[in-house]
């Protein structure tokens, strides 16, 4: 099948899954053309890269970036690029009706803007995983189509890779792969004096700062058990995880009959990425795959669920309601934050956390479901401060 030429937008573009979404079309220019970047006013020199040498229209920064963004792109001269400003222009950008829009921001704040782009009929190639986590039924209420999510974390993209094999009604379980993060085979109190520099010594992924805790503590790991089953439709009971340290089995799905499909590659972000944005077209030269002339070794552990509580805990908020999940993410980032300054310990951290949706309980199990974007931000507000007292009363 040939792929259509396809106009992207791409929002995060100066992070990991947007420059990797980059060196992507750059090997497939003849495929894509760049219609609109955004990104935070952190990397203005690589923004103002990125758009001269795509040639792209418009992109949409902080307004503080805006008069240094104009400078570099002058100076590469790029000065056809439009510059726009502040949250509601990139949700207006999410919004203007490209083939694609891939969403690589990370915070909950992607939420605005994956709505934006579904409402647009956009094809939504998503690793904003707060869209699903805080957003729920908001975000699928946007659709105008079936299939209109491509997923882009590694681990959903495998299962949505895998589910091909079979019909829902036919699915058991799905199986999330965990690499186990920096202190894979610790026990408790072996981590109590646990350091920001060691928890951010990642043995296979580069990401950022909190993406990098929660993979230590296996928080991403329950955000994904969340994300899986709003994604795929599967209960929380159905849907396991195992620690797999070589980070090549990406994901699984077993089957009713006892069948379990997998999706293997090396670890390598611009598979998926390549994928959301192409499907259901494959493209060539994209990543490398498995060396299979050489000896190798894959292993599949037991989640050990005493040292590692945030996917229990996730599962818990999950069966609970949306309200939950958004308090779980909202409330994890205040924690992951203050651990990061050394002003919370790290075991700390998933307590913290818990504490949190257990002092607002009562208050989301009374109205579960959100009828707008501005009760979510409304919530997380609210959930920062409770966090941040909870954390300061541990200092």
């Amino acid at each position: 099948m040939e792929a259509e030429h396809q106009r992207v937008i791409i929002l995060g573009s100066t992070g990991s899954i947007g420059t990797q979404a980059l060196d992507v079309i750059n090997r497939h220019r003849d495929r894509f053309e760049v219609a609109g970047l955004a990104a935070g006013g952190s990397h203005v020199e690589l923004l103002a890269e990125q758009a001269a040498s795509f040639h792209v229209p418009v992109v949409v920064s902080n307004p503080q970036a805006e008069e240094p963004l104009r400078q570099a792109l002058d100076a590469k001269g790029a000065h056809a690029t439009q510059i726009r400003s502040g949250q509601d222009e990139v949700v207006a950008l999410a919004g203007a009706g490209a083939s694609v829009v891939l969403n690589g921001i990370t915070g909950s704040i992607g939420l605005e803007p994956s709505i934006a782009a579904l409402q647009a009929d956009s094809q939504l190639a998503l690793a904003n995983k707060e869209s699903v986590v805080a957003g729920g039924h908001l975000l699928f209420d946007a659709q105008t189509r079936e299939h209109q999510i491509n997923p882009v974390d590694s681990e959903h993209s495998a299962i949505w890779q895998s589910l091909r094999a079979g019909t829902h009604a036919e699915v058991s379980k799905l199986i999330v792969t965990a690499s186990g993060g920096p202190f894979r085979g610790w026990t408790r109190e072996q981590m109590e004096s646990v350091t920001p520099q060691q928890a951010l010594n990642h043995p296979t992924w580069n990401m950022g700062p909190v993406v990098t805790i929660n993979s230590s503590t296996l928080m991403n790991k329950g955000l994904e058990v969340i994300e899986a089953s709003r994604l795929f439709d599967v209960a929380a009971d159905n849907i396991e995880v195992t620690v797999h340290p070589q980070s090549i089995v990406h994901s699984m799905v077993e089957f009713c009959d006892g069948a379990t499909i997998s999706q293997a590659s090396p670890p390598d972000m611009r598979l998926p990425i390549a994928l959301g944005l192409s499907a259901p077209v494959r493209l060539d030269d994209v990543a490398r795959g498995c060396d299979w002339t050489k000896a190798s070794e894959w292993t599949f552990e037991p989640l050990d669920n005493d040292a590692f509580p945030a996917v229990n805990l996730a599962r818990q908020c999950l069966k609970a309601s949306e309200k939950h999940t958004t308090v779980l993410n909202a409330a994890n980032e205040q924690a992951v934050h203050a651990f990061l300054d050394g002003r919370l310990a790290y075991l700390d951290i998933v307590p913290s956390v818990a504490e949190t949706i257990e002092q607002m309980d009562a208050q989301l199990s009374a109205n579960p479901l959100f009828e707008s974007v501005a009760e979510v931000e409304e919530l997380e507000r609210e959930a920062r401060v409770r966090a941040n007292e909870i954390i300061a009363a541990k200092g």
